[in-house]
């Protein structure tokens, strides 16, 4: 599927206003990883190309990322006995909770402290990084500010995994009246009913060949 931008159509992807959003593409969260999920680092030359074509056309990219404290305090209530018992999960500071090799600007590391602290940290001339502490990229972080300062009213959505942050970053997009759009062959654990699922909300389900061509075509527009 590649629609473009359409006033009559309030969900079509408007690709010179859009921004790519990488969800915990991070070491530790690859596949065959000790806490990794299955089907994550196949999906990284995906990953790569949207980024490419991202950085290409000047538009914006955010590099979205779990960082969990030892004691599991900023953590998902879910996950808090896990790292409670020591587990080491994208901890500030290893090499776990960087990102994947390949995904951001050479030399890219991890600023821990500052994002802990709510800060966006620029990785790129267009491209930064932002700390989430739940599944959904915009609770409790600049995110949605971030993006209605540069005038984005689309988010692309790629990275690990379909049923948890992927989904509520969507879901948390759609509640904000985003033009959002999930890269299908680009998230880890992504099945038919996930397709299903976004569409009766309105999310387009887009494959990352289609995204690369309109981003191609797109022109930021001017501010």
């Amino acid at each position: 599927m590649n629609r473009e931008h359409n006033d009559a159509d309030l969900t079509a992807p408007h690709w010179p206003a859009s921004a790519l959003l990488t969800i915990d593409v991070q070491r530790d969260f690859l596949s065959g990883r000790p806490y990794g999920v299955a089907g994550t680092s196949e999906t990284l030359p995906e990953l790569h190309a949207l980024a490419t074509a991202y950085r290409k056309a000047g538009l914006p990219i955010v590099h979205v990322v779990r960082l969990y404290l030892a004691d599991g305090s900023n953590a998902d209530i879910s996950r808090r006995d896990l790292l409670r018992s020591g587990a080491v999960v994208a901890r500030p500071g290893t090499a776990g909770a960087e990102l994947a090799d390949g995904l951001a600007p050479p030399g890219t590391e991890l600023d821990a402290a500052a994002l802990l602290r709510g800060e966006v940290q620029q990785v790129g001339p267009n491209e930064h990084v932002m700390f989430k502490p739940r599944w959904n990229a915009f609770f409790e972080t600049p995110l949605d500010a971030w993006l209605r300062g540069r005038e984005v009213d689309t988010v692309v959505v790629a990275g690990c995994n379909f049923p948890n942050c992927p989904r509520g970053t969507l879901f948390g997009a759609s509640e904000r009246d985003y033009r959002a759009v999930a890269v299908s062959d680009a998230i880890s654990q992504w099945t038919p009913s996930a397709q299903a699922e976004l569409d009766g909300l309105g999310i387009r389900s887009v494959a990352t060949a289609d995204v690369v061509a309109a981003v191609g075509r797109a022109r930021r527009l001017p501010r």
